[in-house]
């Protein structure tokens, strides 16, 4: 193990320079671009399509289902994952640099209930797949365990995944068999079975609501709607994706503090497991998801995909590619590296920014794309708004310090106008 990899384990890691950070804005704008792939069939069809294709408004354009094996394989929980592992290293980057003036873990709790307050009119306003405000009521908890050992924290980290991931297996696992399987058809299940399918159907009718609002283009209603019968729903989602979100922003910690990003670790070791973790975990997936294929993508086959057995290969993964791009970063240099890195630095702006854009394209009041693209139509939206993020970032960032948003909340962070332009 190299000198630095000693003071890693050790607790003192060596301090990330400029070019490590960089590298950090280019594993980070790689990740908001995949998270709106991800995102996309819930943008541009009902939610409930994001996983149960029978959902989409038109024949969704994926003959065989490949695509969406594809996309559950390469890019599904993928992109979140990395975004929050980041985070979690984030959050320690930026108190490592707030202990150095002298400032308190209170700076990082105002930072984080700013975010709070952008990321509930986000969910309420203009998306519903919100993830900051997790990420905002998460980091609070996670801010707490900051002044632990690195082996404590990837420990917990690890271990808090692990157990969140068998509860998920517990929850999810047994519902595709029960309702969709000649298994469910015995007599002891068929309460069970009939509760499955009604909330099956309700979920469907529910998001038939949000979907008429939209072709409509009846924007206040479907506000209203989701203050009036969604509204708790930021924390009711919170109360299951915390089981993930925490562990992994704590893992985004240890893994940051023991050399990922800085070079702190044996080169060769880290593309080692880096590959190991993206083959295996890449694997898996595929079997998942061809399992899932083989049902005929049912409704809570796919929910099981998603939810309950993909979340070990999911992390597997998500460290892979997180060791692998670390090491490749650096070396991203050239115009596309650049305008990439830009979009990382510009990520606040670009992830909201992304879900305004994606209003205009679709609802009803604006371009009225809402339910008649197909898969591959949507990838082909996923590809103009990556090549908008790349066109404005980085003109944009020659010019002034931070991004839009990125300004805002450092100000109301720190409580002062803070210079913009450079």
């Amino acid at each position: 193990m190299s000198e630095a990899s000693n003071q890693a384990v050790d607790g003192a890691a060596p301090a990330i320079s400029d070019e490590r950070i960089s590298s950090l804005d280019f594993i980070r704008g790689l990740a908001v671009m995949g998270i709106l792939a991800a995102n996309i069939v819930a943008f541009g069809q009902p939610f409930t399509a994001y996983m149960f294709p029978e959902e989409f408004l038109v024949p969704d354009g994926d003959k065989g289902g490949w695509l969406w094996v594809a996309q559950f394989v390469l890019i599904d929980g993928k992109m979140r994952g990395l975004f929050t592992l980041l985070f979690g290293a984030g959050l320690m980057l930026f108190m490592e640099r707030a202990w150095a003036r002298g400032s308190t873990r209170w700076l990082q709790a105002r930072r984080l209930m700013w975010l709070l307050l952008f990321g509930l009119p986000h969910f309420y306003f203009i998306w519903r797949g919100d993830i900051l405000t997790y990420y905002a009521i998460v980091g609070l908890l996670v801010l707490l365990c900051l002044k632990w050992s690195i082996s404590t924290q990837f420990r917990v980290g690890l271990f808090g995944y692990i157990i969140g991931a068998l509860v998920y297996a517990a929850m999810m696992g047994p519902l595709h068999f029960v309702g969709e399987t000649e298994f469910g058809n015995q007599p002891e299940h068929s309460e069970m079975r009939a509760g499955l399918e009604a909330a099956k159907a309700e979920a469907i009718k529910a998001e038939a609501i949000d979907t008429k609002y939209k072709i409509e283009g009846d924007y206040a209603a479907l506000t209203q709607r989701r203050f009036e019968e969604r509204g708790t729903e930021p924390l009711s989602n919170l109360s299951l994706f915390i089981f993930e979100t925490f562990p992994l922003m704590l893992l985004g910690v240890a893994v940051y503090r023991m050399g990922l990003f800085n070079g702190g670790m044996d080169p060769a070791r880290q593309r080692f497991w880096g590959w190991m973790g993206l083959g295996v975990g890449g694997l898996l997936h595929l079997l998942i998801a061809l399992w899932a294929k083989s049902t005929g993508f049912a409704y809570y086959a796919t929910l099981a995909a998603f939810m309950a057995f993909s979340p070990i290969p999911r992390l597997i993964m998500v460290l892979g590619l997180a060791a692998l791009l670390a090491q490749y970063a650096p070396r991203a240099t050239g115009w596309l590296g650049q305008r990439i890195s830009a979009v990382g630095r510009a990520a606040f702006t670009n992830y909201l920014g992304t879900s305004i854009v994606m209003l205009f394209v679709f609802h009803g009041w604006a371009l009225g794309l809402y339910g008649q693209l197909n898969r591959p139509q949507l990838y082909v939206v996923v590809l103009l708004t990556w090549a908008l993020m790349l066109l404005w970032s980085k003109p944009w960032l020659e010019r002034y310090r931070f991004g839009p948003l990125e300004w805002l909340w450092r100000c109301l962070t720190y409580g002062e106008l803070i210079a913009l332009k450079r």
